[in-house]
């Protein structure tokens, strides 16, 4: 189990404990998205406590926010909060904007307030708020939170929830058995998307949104810092990790997919000295396999699809990847590795 944490024990930064919650946080509802992103739109809050009357607004406006694309927000068959916002999103007469503020507040944070810094089943070091419902009706947002939100990645923090939220929900919306759930990669629109039972595509979610995540913020391959804010002059490339000319090369594991996707800087993808089309040396490689097994400790549908794609098992995941690397480096003469530009974070 101690492997499981090694994705916020290898780097303890407040960005990375957030990423561990999100990424890797249990999804039986998505309580735990809407939470996030309403602490997101409080952190200009000049007031350390927020009371639940003031959280539920922004909380409840999230839920229903998703409601309206999908309506399955849970594993769970019944729901009493959920049902008071479907009516409310449906413009039920009897449920008001009132309404459905005091039934957020008495229903919506039963169990995710508790629950939310709990990954693998221990709290995590850095608390972003405290449960002072008992005492004060509310909760306590730490000096931790405030220096989060400080942070210039906090935008791409909140940009890489609603990622995962997309990806989770699009899972429980379609109903499939997670075992079939497969999320493929479009390389002109840079979306992730899936197919429903009926083979209708659905697009799910920006893929620079979606990985960034698990790279930390980082390009893949020298750890410079990247961004997933369009308007950035570090907007990050997504990246074939075995050039995309390789499709020979995974007979029935597509290059196009997750497992093979990383996102770089631009120095590196297409810089002076960039990786372009070679191979990229051996302990890149081994970076890969790390950076895939982050994804699988995650939930799905992206685990489930590394699995379908690479294996089962580590070992045969290993063999993927090596088998993979071994027919690329018959057809690719030279290798190819960049400068340093940041600590190893992943």
């Amino acid at each position: 189990m101690a492997n499981d944490s090694r994705f916020y024990e290898i780097e303890p930064t407040l960005e990375n404990h957030w990423r561990a919650i999100i990424l890797f946080g249990r999804n039986v509802a998505s309580y735990k998205f809407a939470l996030a992103k309403a602490l997101y739109d409080l952190r200009t809050n000049q007031q350390e406590l927020i009371r639940l009357e003031d959280l539920a607004p922004h909380f409840a406006d999230h839920v229903i926010q998703h409601l309206q694309q999908c309506d399955k927000q849970g594993t769970s068959s019944q729901s009493r909060f959920l049902e008071v916002c479907r009516k409310f999103r449906d413009g039920d007469a009897n449920t008001s904007r009132d309404e459905l503020i005091t039934e957020t507040v008495k229903l919506g944070f039963n169990n995710v307030l508790d629950a939310f810094h709990n990954v693998h089943g221990k709290e995590l070091d850095s608390r972003f708020f405290l449960d002072e419902r008992k005492t004060a009706g509310g909760i306590r947002l730490t000096e931790q939170f405030y220096h989060l939100a400080s942070l210039g990645d906090f935008a791409d923090l909140n940009q890489e929830t609603e990622a995962r939220w997309r990806l989770v929900e699009t899972a429980w919306e379609l109903n499939l058995p997670k075992q079939v759930v497969q999320v493929s990669y479009d390389e002109t629109s840079q979306f992730l998307h899936t197919l429903t039972t009926q083979h209708r595509r659905v697009n799910i979610t920006s893929s620079r949104d979606a990985l960034n995540g698990y790279q930390k913020g980082r390009c893949f391959y020298c750890y410079r810092d990247i961004s997933i804010d369009p308007t950035s002059d570090n907007l990050a490339d997504v990246d074939h990790f075995f050039p995309h000319k390789l499709t020979f090369c995974a007979t029935d594991k597509p290059i196009n997919g997750v497992a093979n996707l990383v996102l770089a800087c631009k120095e590196c993808n297409r810089g002076s000295e960039g990786k372009f089309d070679r191979l990229p040396k051996l302990d890149l490689l081994d970076r890969l396999h790390q950076r895939n097994e982050y994804l699988i400790k995650s939930h799905h549908p992206l685990r489930e699809t590394l699995l379908l794609q690479t294996g089962m098992r580590e070992d045969e995941r290993i063999d993927f990847l090596q088998n993979a690397y071994n027919c690329a480096s018959a057809h690719l003469i030279t290798r190819w590795s960049p400068k340093p530009s940041g600590i190893a974070v992943f």
